[in-house]
């Protein structure tokens, strides 16, 4: 994780940085891999010259997925490179060059020089094009807990994978939802993104996520005996991590005593599975770090004092972001400056939307990518915390958010810089992963939209109540 003043504070001020006002209100247009916009120039481009037997190579490429002649499946046989500026994940610096992934969908090169390439080998991409990992979700809903109604992976949900996500965690859904999404040590269903789950979420009777979570989306634990039960019958069902909740929401309603939680976390470590909490106040960040939480499911939307932001770096948790979700509900401004506090400490930021409560499938969020980099982290910082440390977050498996030979290979081709504009997250030009190539993912006859009927009226109810408390709000959709 990067901070103020770390050494590689010089890269993340040469890409990163807050969008201009201007690109703030428009998303700049792109067409075919060219920015309409030639004023913002791409820093990878100087001097950059394709061959032009690779140019005419990738130049066909492209037109095979404009014609629809390239369709979804399988990679052909020989593989395929993807041609711009490659990002390989972690710190590494974004460069020219080339990945090259064989017929088995393994990285089989990353090279610089452009030559060499056999002829029949599929090529994609362009100058302008950029090919970075793929992104992970920490925090998704993949059900309705309203009325315990599937609100995902159905065939007129879109999965995210189409922009560019394969990995979502899944919290607080029904157990048999959950197990039924669930990839585990399986390749993930053809389509789909690596799925984690957490299974119901455990609390306090009466609890504030009681009256969220209706529908099999919460269990309810009252002493330390029933707590150690219901996580060992998770484990045995075969849940990815234990998700408690703690908050008592805006009606201080009962939350899980500091006895209980120790039995969650103890019963869950010993059964060898994470335990992330859903805490939003100092006090009760305190309580999940005095019983050994892992992670916390929100940035806190309570200010946190200074000794307690160094209790969090010194314990190694790790926080998921969700502050999109905070502004857009008028308590941005305090989790921000958490997360800026956070950020500065060393704390690992993940990135994580919340979507899926409020008829949102899941998709990559450019603002919330902005609000990470905002946060002190930059836009390539907050790149690294979507794609490895998501990539690591408590329950997830098969994902690195790298790009590495020899690995499995799962990454996405944006027609334009990330870093200039987070926005181009809405329009990639193909995304790889588990051996699968999907090509012009978003265009709009691969996009499946939701029934609006379907949807909750109403805020996300896991929220503390709306109000302005003179927090700023962004009403800015996707």
């Amino acid at each position: 994780m990067w901070t103020a003043g770390h050494p590689e504070q010089a890269q993340r001020d040469r890409y990163g940085g807050a969008r201009s006002a201007q690109s703030r209100a428009q998303f700049p247009s792109c067409e075919d891999g060219r920015v309409t916009d030639q004023n913002q120039q791409l820093p990878s481009r100087r001097g950059v010259r394709l061959p032009a037997v690779l140019a005419e190579r990738a130049r066909t490429g492209l037109e095979l997925i404009r014609s629809r002649r390239l369709r979804d499946g399988a990679v052909p046989s020989r593989g395929v490179a993807f041609v711009g500026t490659v990002w390989a994940g972690g710190a590494t610096e974004p460069s020219f060059g080339l990945v090259v992934v064989d017929g088995a969908g393994r990285v089989a090169d990353l090279r610089a020089e452009r030559g060499g390439l056999p002829s029949d080998l599929l090529v994609l991409g362009g100058v302008n094009h950029w090919v970075v990992p793929a992104l992970v979700d920490a925090h998704v809903h993949l059900s309705q807990p309203a009325d315990g109604k599937s609100a995902a992976l159905t065939g007129d949900w879109p999965t995210g994978l189409e922009t560019g996500l394969v990995g979502l965690r899944d919290l607080a859904s029904p157990l048999r939802q959950a197990l039924s999404w669930r990839t585990g040590h399986r390749p993930p269903t053809p389509g789909w993104p690596v799925i984690a789950v957490s299974g119901p979420v455990l609390t306090a009777p009466g609890g504030y996520q009681a009256s969220c979570w209706a529908g099999g989306g919460a269990e309810f634990v009252t002493s330390p005996v029933q707590a150690r039960w219901a996580v060992q019958r998770l484990a045995a069902d075969g849940v990815d991590l234990i998700q408690l909740g703690l908050d008592p929401g805006p009606s201080a309603s009962p939350t899980p005593p500091p006895a209980v939680v120790r039995a969650v976390v103890s019963a869950a470590h010993a059964a060898g599975l994470p335990v992330l909490a859903h805490a939003l106040s100092a006090e009760l960040v305190g309580r999940a770090l005095d019983a050994g939480v892992d992670e916390l499911a929100h940035i806190p939307t309570e200010r946190l004092p200074a000794a307690l932001i160094e209790r969090i770096a010194g314990s190694g948790m790790k926080i998921t972001s969700t502050l999109q979700l905070f502004f857009s509900s008028g308590y941005g401004r305090d989790a921000a400056a958490n997360a800026a506090d956070l950020v500065s400490a060393g704390v690992p930021l993940l990135y994580g939307t919340d979507s899926g409560r409020s008829g949102a499938a899941p998709a990559v969020d450019p603002r919330e990518l902005d609000r990470l980099a905002n946060a002190g982290l930059g836009r390539l910082g907050a790149l690294r915390a979507a794609t490895e440390l998501s990539a690591g977050a408590a329950g997830m498996r098969r994902r690195t958010g790298r790009l590495r030979v020899g690995e499995p290979a799962a990454l996405v081709l944006l027609p334009t810089s990330p870093l200039v504009e987070p926005g181009v997250w809405q329009t990639p030009s193909a995304v790889f992963a588990d051996g699968r190539l999907t090509v012009s993912p978003n265009a709009p006859d691969h996009r499946a939209v939701r029934p609006a009927a379907t949807a909750p009226a109403g805020p996300p109810p896991d929220l503390p109540a709306a109000g302005p408390r003179g927090a700023a709000t962004d009403q800015g959709s996707r």
